[in-house]
């Protein structure tokens, strides 16, 4: 990244300065959402919109069943889907979300057609938009895509304002309060506040609310303040641990590596490291390892996709919270079934697929059923190297 660069944490936590040119030292402010967010919460926005709340629980009931037949309706011709992801890291949840897609739209007896551009997590922004430019000279009648930094919002308000193709937000579940009125079709994910709060209430209560910790964040934008920022100030508010060092990564396995030896060099007392994201987790682990800290500070993961699982069978994780990641690829899939259908109405603006806390003692028998169920569409990808 090229603005990653050392800096301080001015107003906020005593925080040691750690050379390291390869992180940056972070001095974020923001929360989750809240009355003057950019953001609205899924309850923000239902309190707006009471009439959402039904249809987003009809409509969960119908992900959470979904693997029963249903009428597809007439076609006469493909949908075309293009989907632009930022794929390319060791977590799973983009290429689960796209083939658990994929086999629901068939099981439905949709016919349809996608155009797939992979790109990796912090990607220079001009290349997303030549991405999008060349997926809307194909006219699809949806667009896939997320937001996570702000130069994202700009390419999204253009197409919003065109009305085609209808724009799918994935990973995102908070509304922006500058688009009410003209929301995108559907916001699709998991909502990163409530992962965040029960990742935060578990290591808690692990460590008695006392002791130290560091922070290692995604890139600068939203998944990085949803997940990291509020994590750090949900625990200033309701416990006694002393945030010591925070990073940002970039969402880089290498970095957070890096990153996680001058934390537990400077801190060897440190209780646990916080990781935004599973490639952070990872590198994070791997430092834990190499310096002989593996017993002693603990590791989070974020999404329990299969390279977290399998670290923390191993030992190397000690707690993730695990999305029932294929909701999130039916749910586009049944949002387009309704939309085809004319029945636009019964698609929810938001939808937040299921979560559920495991650690490495969770009962095998147990996570074999969460898996059989987080991944009943897509099976579940193998880690990536």
């Amino acid at each position: 990244m090229g603005n990653d660069t050392i800096g301080t944490n001015p107003g906020h936590r005593p925080v040691m300065i750690i050379c390291l040119a390869m992180v940056l030292l972070l001095a974020l402010g923001g929360a989750a959402p809240g009355h003057n967010s950019e953001h609205m919460t899924i309850h923000e926005y239902q309190q707006i919109h009471p009439e959402q709340k039904q249809i987003a629980a009809n409509f969960k009931s119908t992900i959470r069943k979904a693997g029963v037949p249903v009428e597809s309706g007439v076609q006469d011709r493909p949908v075309k889907v293009a989907i632009i992801y930022p794929a390319l890291q060791l977590s799973d949840y983009w290429r689960n979300s796209v083939q658990s897609f994929k086999n629901r739209m068939d099981e439905i007896g949709i016919e349809f057609h996608t155009s797939e551009y992979y790109t990796k997590p912090t990607v220079n922004h001009r290349l997303q938009e030549r991405q999008i430019k060349k997926a809307l000279g194909d006219r699809p009648d949806y667009l896939i895509f997320t937001l996570d930094a702000k130069k994202h919002r700009w390419l999204i308000e253009q197409i919003i304002t065109q009305k085609k193709p209808k724009i799918i937000l994935q990973n995102i579940t908070t509304p922006l309060r500058i688009w009410e009125g003209k929301q995108p079709f559907l916001y699709v994910g998991f909502d990163h506040i409530q992962g965040t709060l029960m990742l935060a209430e578990y290591l808690m209560k692990k460590n008695g609310n006392r002791g130290k910790y560091a922070l290692l964040y995604f890139s600068e934008g939203y998944v990085s303040r949803m997940r990291g920022n509020t994590f750090s100030n949900y625990l200033d508010e309701h416990s006694q641990m002393e945030l010591v060092a925070e990073y940002y990564t970039g969402g880089d396995s290498a970095k957070a590596e890096a990153a996680s030896m001058e934390i537990v060099k400077s801190y060897p007392d440190i209780k646990f490291i916080y990781s935004c994201s599973t490639d952070i987790s990872l590198g994070a682990a791997r430092a834990l390892q190499q310096t002989g800290f593996s017993d002693r500070v603990m590791i989070n993961g974020w999404g329990g996709g299969a390279a977290e699982l399998n670290a923390m069978a191993l030992g190397r994780l000690e707690v993730t919270v695990m999305r029932m990641n294929d909701d999130n690829g039916v749910a586009m899939a049944e949002a387009i079934r309704l939309d085809l259908a004319g029945r636009s109405q019964e698609v929810p603006v938001v939808f937040c697929g299921d979560m559920e806390i495991v650690n490495k003692t969770t009962p095998l028998k147990q996570m074999e059923r969460l898996k059989e169920r987080a991944f009943r569409y897509s099976g579940g990808q193998k880690p990536r190297d």
